[in-house]
């Protein structure tokens, strides 16, 4: 910190609108009505007040703003921080916001930070509607106090949107990609805990029953990361009765599954066949290409920032719960069966 005179110099005041009115040469009204782009000001004084507010540095308060005004424009969104999909999805969000006039504020999820913190510390923005990527709880804490959207598993709740993409449809795809390839002892390594790692595994469960494949199916618990993939490919390795395809939970566990089997000595896919879910970035990679269940995220967030401004201005909505169809991307990971 630079001193003078043995002394901390002391931090610069905040320019105020005062400040800006004194440099303009203009009342302290007119330099609102500028700064709010307000009619009421010629275009010569808008120019002379904007440059006076540049020159010192002046910021207008966005949060007297926001209480000058019935609505403050603002959409609170919780996300978590595991796998890069809710990092695809908030891309999609700002944009989807920015486009109808609004901004996000934000607040993650964390091991130690959890719903109620998460959202309490959003409570301060006064923000108009609520956007969760996450925890996917069947019971949201904020349902029926604000206009709320969930954005990838379903919730009973009637006073809660809904946007998911459909995992029972996904797992049928992904099973019958592998059945007609002759794979039968078929792992599905979970997402642990929550409604869409419940959703995958009653999708899985109920993909192999309907392809009479009831009793080759098998579920390991699994997680969001990479290490939890690694430990789910770990307890496959150890047991001499290797499956021949996998069905993770997210790209992120599948490429951990993908890289434990490889170091192991066994070949992709001619050994073991991987399948991802959600069409990440990792998954991309020309080393991997991995065959994966895709979701469209930057649909789901246009459609979860519509339906939150549909239920804000009280607009007519048809259906509460908003499901879309995945996609099998085929890529390099996925073949025919090793015959033991």
């Amino acid at each position: 910190m630079s001193t003078r005179g043995g002394e901390a110099a002391r931090p610069k005041k905040r320019a105020t609108l005062s400040d800006v009115a004194a440099r303009a040469g203009v009342s302290r009204a007119l330099v609102s009505i500028v700064i709010r782009d307000a009619p009421g000001a010629s275009e010569a004084t808008r120019e002379r007040v904007m440059r006076a507010a540049d020159e010192l540095g002046y910021r207008p308060d966005v949060r007297a703003q926001m209480l000058a005004r019935s609505r403050s424009k603002l959409i609170g969104t919780v996300f978590g921080m595991t796998g890069t999909f809710h990092f695809d999805v908030l891309d999609g969000l700002y944009t989807a916001a920015a486009d109808r006039g609004y901004e996000l504020i934000l607040s993650a999820l964390t091991q130690s930070r959890d719903e109620n913190r998460a959202v309490e510390s959003l409570q301060d923005f006064r923000f108009d509607a609520l956007i969760m990527l996450g925890p996917a709880t069947p019971k949201p804490v904020l349902a029926g106090k604000v206009p709320l959207v969930v954005v990838g598993w379903h919730v009973d709740d009637p006073a809660v949107d809904v946007v998911r993409t459909s995992d029972a449809d996904g797992m049928a795809m992904a099973v019958e990609h592998l059945v007609q390839r002759g794979h039968r002892r078929i792992v599905h390594v979970d997402g642990g805990e929550g409604a869409v790692a419940d959703s995958r595994r009653e999708g899985f469960a109920e993909a192999m029953r309907a392809r009479g494949l009831a009793d080759d199916a098998r579920v390991l618990p699994g997680g969001l990361t990479q290490f939890e993939g690694y430990t789910a490919a770990r307890t496959m390795l150890d047991d001499p009765r290797l499956p021949t395809a996998v069905v993770a939970f997210n790209d992120e566990v599948a490429v951990s599954v993908l890289e434990a089997f490889m170091h192991a000595g066994h070949r992709v896919p001619q050994d073991i066949s991987i399948i991802g879910w959600d069409n990440s970035a990792v998954s991309k990679l020309p080393h991997i290409r991995l065959t994966t269940v895709a979701q469209d995220p930057r649909r789901m967030a246009k459609l979860a920032i519509d339906r939150a401004i549909d239920r804000m201005e009280g607009t007519a909505v048809d259906e509460r719960e908003l499901v879309l169809e995945p996609t099998l991307m085929v890529r390099a990971t996925t073949g025919p069966a090793r015959q033991d």
